[in-house]
């Protein structure tokens, strides 16, 4: 299958990614965790992702998916279902660096009655080419009654 024309610059994401990541937050302790993402190519405009972690001990924690669209040049949109209740809705921007791109996203979230209270979220991917492929995850949250806060921290290996 060969890749759409519009998702050539998403093209270094393609494949499995996975390392060691952090968490904090106001309301929790904070955290380790082994982290795995993984982008498909499905022939359509757009790739499947998938992402799961887990405890240092092995123990599945979190895991979500979803689709991320680059429908016109720069501008990225990200769509997420969780299994803690929350859909996510993320728009933003990719721009070239120096050893890669960066994926800036913000997104606006729905909430099941059962779930805990998330208002909005800010996610950013740093896939940088060189000293060796590494992409950097960062994901902040406005929840649970607090402001906007960074939450979690990953750097990541093509596995």
């Amino acid at each position: 299958m060969q890749l759409l024309e519009n998702l050539h610059p998403l093209a270094p994401l393609l494949g499995t990614w996975s390392g060691p990541g952090s968490g904090a937050y106001p309301t929790i302790s904070s955290f380790t965790y082994t982290e795995e993402l993984t982008f498909t190519d499905v022939g359509k405009p757009f790739l499947a992702y998938a992402q799961r972690t887990w405890s240092p001990d092995g123990a599945p924690m979190h895991s979500e998916s979803g689709f991320l669209r680059m429908p016109a040049p720069g501008t990225v949109e990200m769509t997420l279902a969780q299994p803690t209740g929350q859909t996510e809705l993320l728009e933003g921007t990719w721009e070239e660096i120096d050893t890669g791109f960066r994926i800036s996203l913000r997104g606006r979230v729905m909430n099941s009655a059962s779930a805990k209270t998330v208002d909005a979220t800010e996610r950013e991917y740093v896939f940088s080419a060189a000293p060796g492929e590494v992409l950097s995850t960062s994901f902040a949250m406005a929840a649970v009654g607090e402001p906007m806060t960074h939450h979690l921290a990953s750097e990541l290996r093509a596995t």
